[in-house]
């Protein structure tokens, strides 16, 4: 009589990097489960179910992990011992590095994960969603510290500094996903970042207006 094998044993962390890789890779809809079965060690339904209870459920995960790890590119934004340009300054570097590297799926998933769902998924939607407007009031955060602290002017032109930002974030996703390398997108951050130096307060120009 034939004996029976060991069951394959099953790897949770494993499995989560590789449906994160295929949620980022494909977005949340198009990803089917038969996919997520066979991409994470063609687990039987029984052990996906068991594991992560729905695709949902684990697409949530998945956001998770993402932003514990590839997502920490984001943390200079609330690190208040850095200045508020230095903290603009290294998320959008660090974004475009890992947004660049071919080592993973290009893009951000937070900003491509799930740009389109239908309305029975559009609790995924509002997720990825709540991230981006995490990321949108991270930015402010910065821009209003430094006007507070006296580095930025207080004008019309910072009042929209935030959301130009914020644009060129969200927009470097179509850029890597298009090819762009992350030489280029450092070099448009670099330009990108005159637009802060142009509105910033010049040393001691508070004491000089003062003396008037």
């Amino acid at each position: 009589m034939a004996r029976t094998g060991r069951p394959r044993e099953f790897d949770r962390d494993k499995a989560i990097d590789a449906a994160t890789a295929l949620f980022w890779a494909q977005g949340y809809e198009p990803t089917s489960l038969a996919q997520l079965k066979s991409c994470m060690g063609n687990i039987s339904p029984a052990s996906f179910y068991a594991a992560f209870g729905s695709k949902e459920a684990l697409f949530r995960e998945v956001v998770q992990r993402y932003l514990e790890t590839y997502g920490q590119v984001m943390a200079p934004l609330w690190d208040e011992s850095l200045s508020p340009r230095d903290a603009i300054e290294r998320t959008l570097r660090g974004s475009a590095r890992m947004q660049a590297t071919r080592t993973h799926p290009a893009g951000c998933l937070v900003v491509c994960g799930a740009s389109n769902c239908s309305p029975e998924n559009k609790s995924v939607q509002a997720l990825l969603k709540g991230e981006r407007q995490r990321t949108r009031t991270g930015i402010r955060a910065c821009v209003e510290r430094a006007i507070a602290n006296g580095e930025l002017k207080a004008s019309s032109a910072t009042d929209v500094l935030p959301d130009i930002l914020v644009t060129f974030f969200h927009g470097m996703t179509c850029e890597t996903r298009d090819g762009i390398i992350s030489d280029t997108l450092d070099a448009a951050v670099t330009s990108l970042l005159t637009l802060w130096d142009i509105n910033a307060v010049e040393p001691g120009a508070e004491k000089r207006s003062k003396r008037r």
